[in-house]
């Protein structure tokens, strides 16, 4: 009887690994290895416009790549321009040549890093001015530019809301002395006397100026009176070139813009209150 149950066993055992899977079964295993497959699915994040967050992240990046070399390059360039001031002792310490009067020593768009007065001061200097003029300077042996004596930065006749002129200081008069027995006559007219000058005599002391590349001393052509020692903005001492033409070239761009942009302006501004007034009445 016992060997009956056993043999009854297995065949139950064996019918129930024929039988199939019921549906529910199957569909759970689908969905469970559906789910598995969509956990596995990498999913991508992204922002309006369908694009990855990625880019973004990028940009964003980037930008403030590019603002912290900005920032990076203001220090700097503020660093050097302190330190250039802390030498000059004048602002701006660095002036753009507009013209050519001072060629070829100083030529047109070259940049020139000019000093107060009292500073670097050479032998034969005028007392209580800082500047020596030619003749001192061909004593001395002190030269600028390749020529003696200092070259000036100065406000001609005083007057200060002028171009400044860069040019030469030759003579060092007193008011009321007749100075034409120093003057070189490569820059005068002949040989002419006191009275046939221009600021002969004297009109008050100081220096007699010239451009290097200039025919007549300033004085003769009306450019100033003798320069008072006041009138100095500064000397010039070393020059740079071509890095002015960028100064005179922002300068131009500015001008331009203003006397563009400023009639427009007017005239819309004119528009829209002659337009506002009419909807008023």
């Amino acid at each position: 009887m016992s060997r009956g149950s056993d043999d009854e066993r297995a065949q139950n055992e064996v019918d129930d690994s024929r039988r199939p899977r019921s549906p529910r079964t199957r569909r759970t295993a689908k969905k469970g290895g559906n789910n598995q497959r969509r956990r596995q699915r990498p999913s991508t994040p992204r922002s309006d416009g369908g694009r990855p967050s990625d880019d973004r992240e990028t940009w964003g990046q980037t930008l403030s790549t590019l603002a912290r070399e900005i920032v990076v390059t203001a220090l700097v360039i503020g660093v050097i321009v302190a330190l250039l001031f802390g030498i000059s002792g004048v602002w701006p310490p660095m002036v753009a040549v507009e013209s050519d009067s001072m060629e070829p020593n100083i030529m047109t768009g070259d940049l020139v890093f000019i000093i107060d007065t009292d500073r670097f001061v050479g032998d034969g200097a005028i007392e209580g001015t800082g500047v020596v003029p030619v003749e001192a300077g061909a004593n001395t042996g002190y030269e600028k530019f390749d020529e003696s004596g200092d070259v000036i930065v100065f406000a001609p006749d005083g007057d200060h809301d002028t171009t400044p002129i860069i040019h030469r200081a030759h003579l060092w008069v007193e008011e009321g002395e007749d100075w034409s027995d120093q003057a070189d006559d490569r820059f005068v007219t002949g040989n002419p006397t006191c009275d046939e000058m221009d600021n002969c005599p004297a009109p008050h002391s100081g220096f007699i100026t010239h451009g290097d590349n200039n025919q007549y001393y300033d004085q003769l052509i009306g450019q100033s009176e003798p320069v008072k020692a006041d009138w100095i903005l500064a000397k010039a001492e070393i020059r740079v070139p071509f890095l002015g033409r960028i100064r005179l070239l922002v300068s131009q761009v500015l001008f331009l813009t203003a006397i563009t942009i400023g009639p427009i302006a007017g005239i819309l501004a004119g528009r829209a209150g002659r337009s506002y007034r009419s909807k008023r009445d």
